[in-house]
C-alpha cells in the first residue's frame, strides 16, 4: 500500500545554535504530530545584537505519514 506524506513548514529559534533551532522545530511538532519522517532547514537566520548573534532563527519543512498509512 502507498505511503501518504504531508509536508508542514514552521519556524523556530535557538539562542545556542541553528542545529538546536531544528531540535526545537522537532520537539514542538512531535508534541502534536506522529510518524515525523524528516525535517529539512530551508532557510536561515540569525539576529545580531552589540556585534553577537543572539538568536539562531530557521524556517524548516516537517514530513511525516498521514494516520492510516503507517
Amino acid at each position: 500500500m502507498a505511503r501518504m506524506v504531508k509536508v508542514i513548514e514552521v519556524l523556530a529559534q535557538s539562542e545556542t545554535s541553528w542545529e538546536d533551532a531544528a531540535q526545537v522545530a522537532l520537539r514542538e511538532a512531535s508534541k502534536s504530530l506522529r510518524g515525523i519522517q524528516s525535517i529539512y532547514v530551508k532557510e536561515m537566520q540569525a539576529i545580531v545584537e552589540n556585534d553577537r548573534i543572539v538568536q539562531y532563527r530557521i524556517n524548516a519543512k516537517i514530513s511525516f505519514v498521514l494516520d492510516g498509512d503507517a
